[in-house]
């Protein structure tokens, strides 16, 4: 059972990220929070008809509602500057229905993938104990849920826009931070506020589209602890493996860091010297689109666990 639930009320949410937004959960390190989300547009019920447009919406005050709908901030005590988050994340349980759509996204990615004219959008139908999502139109894919925003609070007492990511984790967009994951975010404020929203049904790598199948979550069960300790970006421990991150407007910088930053992850796994992580990084390494969306492009680099051993 959890410690705490944190229902979508209009006082639990908020659309940026700023340590000036105060929290409205306090927790002790080690406590459990069941988070019900709205999907990222902050629709309270089903799309009717298949325009971006439809549905019903939970009012919104800007700017500090200008992105996705997130729940929190959560205080965790103990928290402070130059430490880590660690966030378990237990379960995530998705509401019985989504969306999806093509255009009114980052112009740049419309334009290369040729797109032109009116968007194109989806409603989706959720059946969670088949496992499947459907269309409107009748596709068919498997549910894969995850949350596309976890975020601590940046150091900065602006607006900061939810959806490009970054070190503090934001709009991250993997889908391979499953349940039975550890996602590890830096700290950069005094109880760490964590909030977290943009629930997914499922997306491919890269959410190639604009959208994955946006989404309600009835639960996101989350363990929080602190480790005193400094990191530079997220890390995630994965059921698939270890995962570290690149965010970049030159998706192949975004590489190149994603890269780096799982190389001294496996010095500080396996004891490799720098040039022995990058070899085994060659040829144990997944490097992976994350998003191509949302102007700064991600790429997570996959360290599969037990793909390196000693005989």
């Amino acid at each position: 059972m959890a410690d705490h639930i944190l229902k979508p009320s209009r006082k639990n949410l908020h659309g940026s990220l700023s340590k000036s937004i105060p929290p409205v959960l306090t927790i002790t390190p080690g406590e459990t929070v069941d988070f019900t989300t709205l999907e990222a547009d902050w629709r309270i019920a089903r799309p009717d008809s298949p325009l971006s447009s439809s549905g019903v919406f939970m009012e919104r005050s800007f700017p500090a509602d200008q992105g996705h709908a997130l729940c929190g901030p959560v205080y965790i005590q103990g928290a402070r500057p130059g430490m880590t988050l660690a966030v378990r994340i237990n379960q995530i349980i998705p509401g019985t229905w989504g969306w999806s759509r093509v255009g009114g996204g980052d112009p740049d990615h419309l334009s290369r993938i040729g797109f032109e004219g009116d968007e194109y959008f989806l409603i989706w139908d959720i059946d969670r104990q088949k496992g499947i999502c459907r269309s409107h139109m009748g596709h068919c894919v498997p549910l894969s849920p995850f949350m596309g925003v976890m975020a601590v609070a940046p150091d900065s007492d602006d607006y900061v826009k939810t959806h490009a990511p970054g070190p503090y984790g934001a709009n991250m967009d993997c889908r391979d931070i499953t349940a039975g994951s550890i996602l590890y975010l830096p700290i950069y404020t005094q109880g760490a506020l964590f909030s977290t929203g943009d629930g997914h049904a499922r997306q491919g790598d890269g959410e190639s589209g604009c959208t994955a199948i946006e989404c309600p979550m009835e639960q996101v069960s989350m363990t929080f602890n602190l480790i005193d300790e400094p990191l530079d970006s997220p890390v995630c421990n994965s059921p698939k493996g270890w995962i570290t991150f690149g965010f970049h407007s030159d998706l192949t910088v975004a590489a190149y860091y994603a890269l780096m930053d799982m190389c001294r992850l496996m010095e500080r796994l396996y004891g490799f010297g720098h040039k022995e992580a990058m070899a085994m990084a060659s040829v144990a390494v997944d490097m992976k689109i994350t998003q191509l969306v949302n102007g700064i492009r991600g790429v997570h680099a996959l360290l599969p666990h037990g793909v390196i051993s000693t005989m």
